[in-house]
């Protein structure tokens, strides 16, 4: 029995300093998040003493003295009050009683004793959440009463320590409580030796805590963020609430984002979101008020990715006369509930408009279809955009009615026309001669009788197209065509045509008439005779040089050609076959002459 009560208590003592060094370890680790400090605690449980002594006493009349391995007492309840002054340090006062083992006869009761003690000391606390392990020092009465000798009082000592398990603010199980004992008792006369306890004592049980105000409660930090949901570029403002700091210290902001751009050091900070990418951001913020006073809190917004917007139109009337105008009409919308603009560009015609409706002009457009684009932008920057296309038809006008005799007569002779011109004629320093005279009364009839057209076709033009013969350079005959066709134009209006309703163009020696060409022009004119046409053909080279010296004139009402009237046709036509520019008139070979147009 003795040896098995050594070992085992001696296992609990062995392992006592490491369950207490732990203890206080995490206590240390956990003191942030630490209870309040009870004012007092009063404990209560089971308690085990092993005297770890051989007792040493003589009985009354007895001859010798007797000695004997006292036993561990697990007999015995402990009880202990303490104030404590603050968290770390307390002023235990402890009982504990270990009564008899109830056994009758001399022999079983020889190593069995009893052990009291009242005694005080300082109490170490090392508090948190969770753990509170303690040292403690006691000095005392302490009472023990071998069962075979009398009882003795002596001062006594005990130092240990243990370790309590929060179960809540009010009460905690003491898991462990050992306390070394150190006292000395004499049984005996001198010469018998002291009874030494050297020994242990271990309990368990409640410990209850009163006082000490209210649980002290950790700051605390909120964080919000408005709106919550943005498009890149839009600010987010950001702001932080905190709680149970001291309100006699001043709290630091400290604001930070992964990706982001956060400054600032007060409560509310704003957020640039410019160039961000859509996603989710987080923002953190860390409060301070310069002591123990900590707390942190974060918030997410959103970067929502933007959608452009979108657009249809309509054309109203879809077909047009020319001339006549439509309604353009955009039906438009952002998803994103942006701010639109609206802008119009059309294939042909005039648009205006800025807002959801435009107008189409077709004044001047041809016939067929006008295609016109609606756009529309946001407000962004840059903006998204969208277009759609709608088409207006341009009807061709109604062909004019049939015109009378009078105008079709017009319309043939003035289809029907070129003026010939001489070598080199005009000249630059006579810019104003170089018209024969049959040349000037073919303009004269021409001019009158576009005159008297215009009354029946006010918007008529006539063409003056200028050309010359393949010899000299590209800017010479450039040059000299638009001398010809100046000539022309201004016979023309001499005779009453209004400039504005002539139109002119200096061909040079481009599109040339070919020898082919002529002959068959020669071939085909019903007004020569078979000797004049013969004569023409002998003379063929000449015949094409003095046909590409002209200035064609073009109804532009008809489109129509000027048919070529041949130089031996006119009085000068000899003057207008010399290559040389020469005017001489030679007797004609005799010719049938045809009529004259």
């Amino acid at each position: 029995m003795y040896s098995q009560s050594k070992s085992g208590l001696g296992r609990l003592v062995a392992m006592l300093p490491a369950m207490i060094i732990f203890g206080c370890a995490f206590a240390t680790f956990a003191v942030a998040q630490d209870r309040p400090v009870p004012k007092w605690e009063l404990y209560g449980g089971y308690s085990v003493f092993d005297p770890a002594a051989d007792v040493h006493g003589q009985r009354p009349a007895a001859l010798l003295p007797l000695s004997s391995r006292l036993e561990t007492n697990p007999k015995g309840v402990g009880l202990s009050g303490t104030y404590n002054f603050n968290r770390w340090l307390g002023l235990t006062i402890d009982g504990s009683n270990h009564w008899g083992s109830g056994e009758t006869t001399f022999a079983t009761r020889i190593d069995d004793t009893r052990f009291d003690n009242i005694s005080l000391g300082p109490k170490f606390t090392f508090r948190s959440r969770h753990f509170s392990p303690f040292l403690e020092a006691l000095a005392g009465d302490h009472r023990l009463v071998p069962e075979a000798f009398h009882s003795v009082d002596k001062l006594g000592f005990m130092a240990g320590g243990g370790l309590d398990i929060n179960l809540s603010r009010h009460i905690a199980w003491r898991l462990i409580r050992a306390d070394y004992v150190f006292s000395t008792y004499r049984f005996a006369p001198g010469g018998v030796p002291t009874t030494d306890i050297r020994g242990v004592r271990l309990q368990t049980g409640l410990n209850f805590m009163f006082g000490g105000g209210e649980p002290a409660v950790a700051p605390s930090a909120a964080c919000s963020l408005q709106p919550t949901e943005v498009f890149a570029g839009e600010p987010v403002t950001a702001t932080a609430t905190g709680s149970n700091f001291n309100p006699k210290r001043t709290v630091k902001y400290t604001w930070s984002g992964t990706g982001l751009r956060v400054a600032g050091t007060d409560a509310s900070t704003q957020i640039d979101t410019t160039g961000l990418q859509p996603g989710s951001y987080a923002v953190n913020a860390n409060l301070s008020d310069g002591s123990k006073g900590l707390a942190s809190c974060s918030a997410t917004f959103t970067v929502k990715q933007p959608r452009p917007p979108s657009i249809s139109c309509t054309a109203d009337p879809a077909s047009v006369q020319s001339g006549g105008s439509s309604t353009i009409k955009s039906n438009a919308s952002s998803p994103d509930g942006r701010r639109l603009t609206y802008s119009y560009t059309a294939s042909a015609g005039q648009i205006s408009g800025t807002g959801e409706t435009a107008t189409l002009t077709t004044g001047g457009a041809q016939s067929g279809p006008i295609t016109v684009t609606c756009n529309v932008s946001d407000d962004r920057n840059p903006p998204l955009t969208a277009s759609s296309t709608t088409t207006v038809n341009v009807e061709a006008p109604p062909p004019p009615p049939a015109p009378p005799a009078e105008v079709q007569q017009l319309e043939t002779r003035l289809a029907l026309h070129s003026i010939y011109f001489q070598t080199a004629r005009p000249t630059v320093q006579n810019p104003t001669g170089g018209l024969l005279a049959s040349q000037a009364e073919i303009l004269q009839t021409l001019a009158a009788d576009f005159n008297n057209y215009l009354k029946y076709r006010p918007d008529a033009h006539l063409i003056l197209s200028g050309h010359a013969d393949p010899r000299g350079s590209a800017e010479y005959n450039k040059a000299l065509t638009e001398r010809r066709v100046e000539r022309t134009k201004n016979a023309l209006v001499e005779h009453g045509v209004p400039q504005d309703h002539i139109e002119t163009r200096s061909i040079g020696k481009e599109e040339q008439l070919t020898a082919d060409q002529t002959r068959a022009l020669i071939a085909q004119d019903p007004n020569l005779t078979a000797a004049d046409r013969q004569q023409m053909l002998n003379n063929l080279p000449v015949m094409v040089l003095a046909n590409n010296r002209r200035v064609d004139v073009n109804l532009s009402t008809t489109g129509q050609q000027s048919t070529r009237l041949y130089p031996f046709n006119a009085k000068d036509f000899l003057a207008l076959i010399n290559t040389k520019g020469v005017e001489k008139r030679p007797t004609p070979a005799p010719r049938k002459r045809s009529k004259k147009r």
